[in-house]
């Protein structure tokens, strides 16, 4: 038996209002990718490029693509004349930014998970209050694999004990 090699594509949905973003839907997007395929490859292009989407998360904006390895330049070229997405009567001006390309999908979740990090810590100098200060410090906890740092954080289930050392493990990750 012979394996079929696939590829995934991690994508970045980019929008002027973020607020559109939550009336993208999977059909929405397929067909917009669809039909850019369509539009620069032809009848080829859409015969041999047959994409499945994988994962839509509409509130960040984030797209995996899966498609046989043999047509993953077809699809990858096709991606930046998508200029707007149709959904439910409305047309949302938007472009893609195509992130990561992978073997698997568990390779595209890494990437995704150390590119959030590094946005964190990129938003973590402009932070004004020491509230959102803390709240920024949470998503980078929240975000990084376990084992991957060396101090220990406690679950935000558990009690709070003393602030300051709170305090302290935020001056150590941050």
């Amino acid at each position: 038996m012979v394996r079929v090699k696939n590829r995934y594509l991690l994508c970045e949905v980019n929008v002027s209002d973020r607020r559109q973003l939550l009336l993208l839907d999977d059909r929405a997007v397929s067909a917009a990718v669809k039909a850019a395929v369509v539009q620069i490859h032809g009848d080829y292009g859409a015969a041999l490029c047959r994409f499945v989407l994988k994962y839509l998360n509409a509130h960040t904006g984030i797209v995996f693509l899966r498609f046989p390895k043999r047509c993953y330049r077809l699809l990858w070229s096709a991606l930046p004349f998508i200029t707007s997405i149709r959904t439910h009567e409305q047309n949302i001006p938007c472009f893609l930014n195509c992130l990561h390309v992978g073997g698997t999908i568990r390779t595209c979740q890494k990437f995704l998970i150390r590119y959030n990090t590094k946005q964190l810590h990129q938003m973590l100098p402009t932070c004004k209050t020491k509230e959102e200060k803390k709240e920024i410090c949470k998503a980078i906890r929240r975000c990084t694999l376990p084992g991957g740092n060396k101090a220990v954080f406690e679950d935000e289930s558990e009690s709070e004990g003393d602030d300051d050392e709170e305090e302290k493990e935020e001056e150590i990750l941050c």
